[in-house]
């Protein structure tokens, strides 16, 4: 709809009322959602009566007070450690290092891992600010400390950043580790793309396939 404006200038005017106009900007900044996408959100939302939206709400604004980061490997974590480092059916003898936690879900998907996980937080990236001892290093340092772990599977994006995180870690690891074997995801995941949203088949041929990381 449109209205006009004195000197026959025309602007356009929002169909909507301005608070699910504003619902609509804030659910446009989520990943993935497109602006036709936020208004049919918007409006479903709209649609849920009192006690539902309040409920949603809640849950929202309480997030960060009901999820943790698991002390261990960094994963999230309803208490103080994730359901993975929990898992006794795991093998502690194998570490897959990720960049952060949509990572560890894509991998478990793939139903070919398991080992346990160590989440970094990041990518390393100097031109971007991101030094490496800006990551998650140091606990996984103290992990591996202990001589419990025979394996890091280097499972970072193989994208420019991730190939990078991977091998500026893989020659920390060798160089403080030289007993441990170092290995790298295969590269049937496409150069360039983020691990995040790889499908599950790529993901086990990744897993299944990977190289011995060569430092």
């Amino acid at each position: 709809m449109r209205n006009s404006r004195p000197g026959g200038k025309s602007s356009t005017v929002s169909e909507y009322p301005e608070a699910i106009d504003r619902l609509t900007e804030t659910l446009n900044g989520l990943p993935g959602i497109g602006k036709r996408n936020a208004e049919r959100l918007a409006m479903a939302l709209f649609g849920w009566n009192q006690d539902r939206l309040a409920d949603f709400a809640e849950q929202a604004a309480s997030l960060h007070e009901r999820v943790f980061t698991c002390e261990a490997c960094g994963h999230l974590a309803d208490g103080e450690r994730c359901r993975y480092c929990l898992d006794p059916t795991r093998d502690p003898a194998v570490i897959a290092v990720v960049e952060d936690a949509k990572q560890v879900i894509a991998i478990e998907k793939s139903h070919m891992f398991r080992g346990l996980y160590h989440v970094l937080g990041g990518k390393f990236s100097p031109l971007d600010g991101v030094e490496i001892e800006d990551l998650n290093v140091e606990s996984l340092y103290e992990r591996l400390d202990q001589g419990k772990v025979r394996e890091v599977i280097l499972a970072t994006s193989p994208d420019v950043d991730g190939e990078a995180t991977a091998s500026y870690l893989a020659n920390l690891l060798a160089e403080r580790f030289p007993q441990l074997s170092l290995s790298r995801i295969a590269t049937g995941l496409p150069v360039g793309s983020d691990l995040s949203y790889a499908d599950s088949a790529t993901m086990a041929s990744a897993l299944s396939s990977r190289r011995t990381f060569e430092t």
